[in-house]
């Protein structure tokens, strides 16, 4: 797998956070909030399908490498 450009990073963190914010949230709040979460959502899955599209790579395992990487550099919340 070739490197990932650090758009498709920022993009599937920016879906991550929206997503964590969905955490405790009811009724219309939550409502609203997932489709915040769903419009990033979708826009990493297109961003990613482009690039795949473009650079010949498997969109599967594009996504997992993704998806890998932002896991990859989270910071753990209990090291301090």
């Amino acid at each position: 797998m070739a490197d990932i450009p650090d758009s498709l990073i920022a993009l599937e963190r920016s879906a991550e956070i929206e997503r964590a914010r969905l955490a405790g949230l009811t009724g219309a709040e939550y409502d609203a909030q997932r489709q915040r979460w769903r419009a990033v959502y979708d826009a990493v899955q297109d961003a990613i399908t482009s690039y795949a599209t473009a650079t010949g790579e498997d969109p599967g395992r594009l996504e997992e490498a993704v998806k890998a990487a932002v896991r990859c550099s989270q910071e753990d919340p209990a090291v301090e």
